[in-house]
């Protein structure tokens, strides 16, 4: 594991964008797994930038996002899907067919997850999977619990996660009650992992996710498991983490 301290949000997004990019022009025909919410928005802004300035190549990318809400059409202004084309892809010179998003409406939620996971086995897995990360330590839409559920999946939301996600809306109550996600098993089967992180609501999830015990109650600890994890933070999501911490790489850039 490595973790990359910034001075500041932008910065945090910069240096994610700088990795995602790298793998890019390494791989031109990369599979990516996206994620959405308020954390990764400089990311893909930092993407944008690369690819309307120096020409970034999109077009033999393959993405695959995490999660969706269930009953919540693609139109929907809160949806994941129209999060990913306002923020990202309708940005990018990116093929329309390479775009993956798990489907809200579908009328059968454990077939839908099945055929998710073939989309992404047919592509050979996901090179370099983005995640953020919950105040309760989820990562995608897996929230605490008993065991690590292994596939894409349908998920009940936490109380906190629709509180939380409740500033996107005009009221908690407009906030769906389910999901469908990534599970743990397809995030850990990436080749490389980002998690980002910011701000000092965030802290206590992301010293769960680096320091705590590998438990279902944190899902993001689970990546302390991971043979290739990128944990870039801002300096106040990293408030809580000590200056040394065994086996671990920080870096921080000012």
């Amino acid at each position: 594991m490595r973790i990359v301290i910034t001075d500041s949000y932008e910065q945090m997004g910069m240096e994610a964008a700088n990795i995602v990019a790298g793998q890019i022009y390494l791989k031109p025909d990369s599979v990516l797994g996206l994620a959405t919410g308020s954390t990764p928005v400089s990311m893909y802004e930092r993407l944008v930038a690369v690819h309307k300035t120096v020409g970034l190549d999109f077009s033999e990318v393959t993405t695959f996002n995490l999660d969706e809400y269930i009953g919540m059409s693609p139109d929907n202004p809160q949806s994941y899907h129209y999060f990913m084309q306002e923020y990202f892809f309708r940005h990018i010179n990116i093929r329309p067919e390479n775009v993956h998003i798990p489907d809200g409406m579908a009328k059968d939620m454990l077939a839908e997850g099945e055929r998710y996971e073939k989309l992404i086995a047919a592509k050979g897995g996901i090179d370099l999977q983005v995640l953020g990360i919950g105040q309760n330590a989820h990562i995608g839409f897996n929230e605490p619990d008993l065991k690590f559920a292994a596939t894409t999946h349908k998920v009940e939301l936490d109380e906190e996660t629709i509180q939380a996600n409740s500033r996107f809306f005009q009221d908690a109550s407009e906030v769906p009650r389910y999901a469908i996600s990534m599970g743990i098993k397809t995030i850990m089967m990436a080749e490389h992992v980002i998690l980002l992180a910011n701000g000092r609501n965030k802290a206590k999830a992301v010293y769960k996710a680096v320091c705590g015990d590998v438990t279902p109650e944190a899902p993001a600890s689970i990546l302390q498991l991971h043979r290739d994890v990128a944990v870039i933070v801002d300096k106040e999501a990293a408030a809580l983490l000590p200056e040394q911490i065994r086996g671990v790489t920080i870096t921080r850039k000012g």
